[in-house]
């Protein structure tokens, strides 16, 4: 167990991008369009490569917020930004190579797809936090370890199901990066949560109130929707998203017992 926040940040330093120049030479980009590819999965490619490319205007957000100033959060997220955009590149050259042409313009697409009610929301968030200074940290770590964690799970199932192996190799680098991101986030976020109970009874009602899926507010309901039931579908996949998520953030401080996030997926596995 880390002790400090810079402990976290030391640890986090030393790991090596597994997305490294080597391993992405190494992916069979040549032999994808020697694969079939399932029509289905490829709406959660789109969504998943868009959400990546947003990681720029989440950076901006948290800037915004007592939380972008904390200097070892700050360090994290320079870092964790450039590696989000990264895999959002990999994932439009899959498609590209799979035969779906994405266009020079798919950044500013994805951009002008935004709905302008996230737009004003993320906003009047960002100020909101501001009131509660250092005791919102928390919150927003463990947001971003449900969403890393999240992530993990997700491009783990879509290398499973998709049954594509080219894929199935790039999402493997992908995973390995949310995996070290997502330790990072949990671990600031149990050193956080484990200073006040203000902080703590904070974050659980944040959580409990407003957390929506990865991506969800940047992109349409439906649309997260679609990618819960493509990738979680059925019991097992409730269950599988209840042992490796939920049962990971039950773990913090202050978040023992804490059901909202299955119950959110749940309903959305019901559309």
């Amino acid at each position: 167990m880390f002790e400090t926040d810079k402990d976290v940040l030391d640890w986090y330093e030393r790991q090596p991008r597994a997305l490294s120049k080597e391993y992405v030479s190494r992916i069979r980009w040549k032999d994808i369009k020697n694969y079939p590819m399932n029509e289905a999965f490829v709406p959660v490619l789109y969504y998943m490569r868009d959400i990546e490319y947003f990681t720029d205007m989440y950076y901006t957000e948290l800037m915004r917020t007592p939380t972008g100033r904390d200097p070892v959060i700050k360090k994290f997220m320079d870092r964790w930004s450039v590696e989000e955009l990264h895999h959002a590149n990999l994932l439009n050259r899959f498609l590209e190579e799979a035969g779906y042409p994405t266009g020079k313009n798919w950044r500013s697409d994805a951009m002008k797809n935004i709905p302008k009610s996230y737009l004003v929301g993320s906003y009047v968030a960002d100020y909101t936090s501001r009131a509660f200074g250092k005791n919102f940290h928390a919150a927003h770590m463990v947001w971003g370890t449900i969403n890393e964690v999240t992530a993990v799970q997700a491009y783990r199932k879509l290398g499973e199901l998709a049954g594509h192996p080219v894929l199935k190799q790039l999402t493997m680098g992908i995973v390995q990066e949310e995996s070290i991101h997502a330790s990072f986030y949990w671990n600031i976020a149990r050193l956080k949560l484990a200073e006040k109970k203000f902080a703590r009874d904070l974050a659980r009602f944040i959580i409990a109130r407003f957390w929506t899926p990865v991506g969800q507010g940047a992109k349409r309901e439906h649309e997260t929707n679609y990618v819960l039931m493509t990738l979680f579908k059925g019991a097992n996949g409730l269950k599988d998203f209840h042992r490796t998520v939920t049962g990971r953030i039950e773990r913090l401080p202050g978040f023992d017992g804490f059901n909202g996030l299955t119950e959110r997926i749940a309903s959305g596995l019901q559309v």
